[in-house]
């Protein structure tokens, strides 16, 4: 009975142990994460600008030039209140300033409120900020919710 023991110790007819990883599972696991990550960005509305929240300081004037910053770096300019133009699109920073400058032209005394959303670039509200200024517009503020 002993003999039979130590052979079996040895390396005799015992048992050989399988080295390989089952990946099955882990690529199951990884498929619904991947489908998890897709649908989920698809529920937000690209077109909705989400402001930063802020105290109130004072209430916006009536009449004001809006510029609106996506964060895709998407631009739109427009007039609110009385002479209300519809927001027109503008493919890059530079059509968006020759726009402001007509705008300005034809409305000098209305402020500008720059929409910047909470994502978008800081450095591209601080040049659209800088543009306005050096235009001689002097009311330049910064829409919150």
């Amino acid at each position: 009975m002993a003999s039979s023991f130590s052979s079996s110790m040895r390396g005799g007819r015992g048992r050989k142990f399988k080295s390989e990883i089952n990946v099955v599972p882990y690529i199951d696991v990884m498929l619904v994460l991947l489908i998890i990550f897709m649908v989920m960005p698809s529920a937000n509305d690209p077109s909705v600008v989400d402001l930063p929240s802020a105290e109130r300081s004072t209430k916006p004037p009536s009449d004001y030039v809006q510029v609106v910053i996506k964060p895709n770096g998407a631009l739109s300019i427009g007039v609110k209140g009385k002479g209300e133009e519809a927001p027109e699109t503008a493919p890059n920073r530079d059509a968006l300033v020759k726009k402001l400058r007509a705008i300005h032209s034809d409305h000098p005394d209305y402020p500008v409120l720059i929409a910047g959303d909470k994502e978008s670039k800081y450095d591209d509200v601080i040049q659209l900020i800088s543009e306005a200024k050096k235009m001689g517009i002097n009311r330049v503020g910064l829409s919150t919710k």
